[in-house]
């Protein structure tokens, strides 16, 4: 015993004077598996080796295959005529669940701060035994990652929700982020429960990185590496107390172990745990926005804000199209402010603004700037004014109310086309004519193309056809337009019929963004195109959609518990995907699987 333990020190000594030549080897990694032609359910390893030491491995996204067990780690040492190398091996055991030419992605490994990859590797998978989701080996790698001692986790691992404000006033923007504080190697994570944030309106801050961002905080005396796991931007829809609920998360962990030999000790043990985390909730205290000096046009724009408008022209003719347009820019509510109230000269003529809309959901709050558009047309010639456009705000800085204007516009209209002087010809026969007011025309000689007798229209067959055709066009008119208003003036009614459609258009568009492969987008198309199809279909708001909503009304209209489990599991799959890699399906499944919940709802709904 004494000689073998003598042995393994005079390998660790050999080790440490042969580490300058490690170091000076260069360093590879390689992926291979035992077999690139496999079928379902038929197991197979993949092998992800490095010729030297490295750090922070991350494997691939195994999508479309079951992992049996892994990542199992090896290392081996070789020394030949005093060259010593060491190699290290991250094995995982899998079996393909569907048919087709799979790929295995790149894994990375980190080696003296650089960042290694191997190559992807494709595996042509035939018809074979179906797979069983709770084999025997997948049921010994649950129970082997049992529950670690609470006391130790709960020190390395905190999820805190945090806000910049918990006293603010209705309609003012609040920060949230989620923290996730780890000392621990994280393995493999999952989100459990998403928050239910009733009473705010919510937006998710864009164009964050696409790799997590570690940085070192100190909480409560300890040092932690800390990560935003999901920011928001919320708006408080009403007064009083509102709770933020916890947001629930599953990681696996990866701990010390004890060794159970020397090799061990040099090296190192461990052991993946499973770990379950939820933040502690949050209370926002939001006051109602005061009525002293509340101006009579306020419509509840809460922030910061300027204004400005534009005429693109001062002087037209009557029936000719002026455009008005007025630019709100500041940062605030700007989403959920309404159109605005232009007065207009009575002689003009305005349609439905067209609304554009360039605004950036950041962490420093949603800013930007909404440009309403206003065609107009003047009817009538005259030299006329269009008053200043008065907005009003509530300023969360001086806790006062400010309303700002824009200047006025001259606007002088001519006389139109359709009221212009028309100046008739002259000839050799004819005095000269001017046309004042009517058309006057020359008398016209020679054959005057006049009807016979019996011939003329007035009396005919075809002349009493038209005439009779008038009321009864007109009673068809009357009809079909009775009808229209009838059916649209069922707002419920319109909704559901058109609620197809929306989730439709939402869906192309989820396609196009998979084609581009902008797999944030794609989720967020999906998102919406289900939250926007259940709104119309339930006939409720979107701010009011919750997981409870949906389910009540789903059970409602007698739609079945399988279905609504398929849907919920899949609005929280591309609530997830926006801020964690998704392993269970594949974006074209995931956009199959969307289609499919909203058909089977169009045929189950009563």
């Amino acid at each position: 015993m004494f000689k073998r333990i003598k042995v393994s020190y005079l390998l660790i000594m050999v080790l440490l004077l042969c580490s300058g030549a490690l170091s000076a080897q260069r360093v590879q990694f390689n992926a291979s598996v035992s077999g690139n032609d496999v079928a379902t359910g038929e197991p197979f390893r993949v092998t992800f080796a490095i010729n030297g030491n490295g750090s922070r491995f991350t494997p691939p996204d195994f999508t479309g295959f079951q992992i049996l067990s892994g990542p199992n780690v090896s290392s081996s040492i070789t020394s030949i005529n005093g060259n010593t190398t060491v190699s290290n091996s991250y094995s995982y055991d899998l079996v393909a669940v569907k048919e087709g030419i799979l790929t295995i992605g790149s894994a990375f490994i980190m080696v003296d701060e650089r960042r290694l990859n191997t190559n992807p590797i494709r595996i042509r998978v035939s018809k074979g035994q179906p797979m069983q989701q709770n084999s025997q080996q997948q049921q010994q790698r649950q129970e082997e990652m049992i529950q670690d001692n609470a006391e130790d986790l709960s020190k390395a691992l905190l999820l805190r929700a945090e806000v910049n404000k918990t006293n603010v006033y209705q309609g003012e923007q609040i920060l949230l982020s989620y923290k996730l504080y780890t000392r621990a190697g994280i393995v493999d994570s999952r989100v459990d429960k998403l928050p239910d944030l009733n009473g705010f309106w919510t937006e998710d801050v864009k164009n964050q990185p696409q790799q997590v961002q570690w940085r070192t905080e100190t909480y409560k005396g300890l040092k932690y590496n800390v990560a935003d796991v999901k920011q928001m931007i919320l708006f408080a829809e009403h007064s009083g107390d509102i709770k933020i609920n916890p947001f629930e998360m599953t990681f696996i962990v990866r701990v010390a172990a004890p060794a159970r030999d020397i090799m061990e000790q040099f090296f190192g043990s461990y052991k993946d745990v499973k770990y379950a985390v939820k933040s502690i909730p949050v209370v926002v205290h939001v006051k109602p926005l005061p009525e002293a000096g509340k101006p009579a046009g306020f419509s509840g724009a809460v922030g910061k804000f300027s204004i400005q408008a534009r005429l693109d022209k001062k002087e037209l003719k009557a029936n000719e199209t002026l455009n008005y347009s007025v630019k709100l820019t500041g940062s605030g509510n700007i989403k959920l402010i309404n159109a605005l109230n232009v007065n207009l000269p009575a002689d003009f003529e305005k349609y439905d603004p067209k609304v554009t809309d360039t605004i950036k959901e950041e962490a420093n709050g949603v800013r930007g700037n909404r440009t309403y558009s206003y065609l107009l047309i003047p009817r009538r010639q005259g030299n006329y004014t269009i008053d200043p456009l008065e907005f009003s705000y509530f300023d969360t800085s001086t806790k006062k109310y400010v309303t700002i204007a824009t200047k006025a516009f001259a606007v002088k209209v001519n006389k139109g086309l359709v009221e212009n002087n028309v100046t008739a010809f002259s000839d050799a026969d004819q005095k000269d004519i001017k046309k004042l007011d009517k058309d006057i025309r020359s008398i016209k000689t020679g054959n005057a193309g006049l009807n016979k007798i019996g011939e003329r229209f007035y009396g005919s067959q075809g002349y009493w056809l038209l005439l009779l055709s008038g009321p009864v066009l007109c009673a068809l008119a009357f009809g079909f337009r009775n009808r229209n208003r009838k059916i649209n003036s069922d707002v419920v009614r319109v909704k559901n019929r058109r609620a197809g459609k929306v989730a439709a258009r939402h869906l192309a568009n989820a396609q196009k963004q998979l084609a581009a492969k902008n797999t944030a987008a794609f989720y967020e198309a999906i998102f919406k195109g289900l939250y926007g199809y259940l709104s119309d279909k339930l006939n409720l708001a979107v701010a009011d959609l919750n997981k409870e909503s949906i389910v009540d009304g789903l059970k409602d209209r007698e739609i079945g518990d399988q279905l609504i489990t398929k849907l919920l599991e899949t609005l929280d799959l591309c609530e997830m995907a926006r801020y964690a890699p998704v392993t269970q399906l594949s974006e074209l499944e995931v956009l199959e699987k969307a289609k499919g919940i909203i058909n089977e709802i169009e045929d189950e709904i009563k």
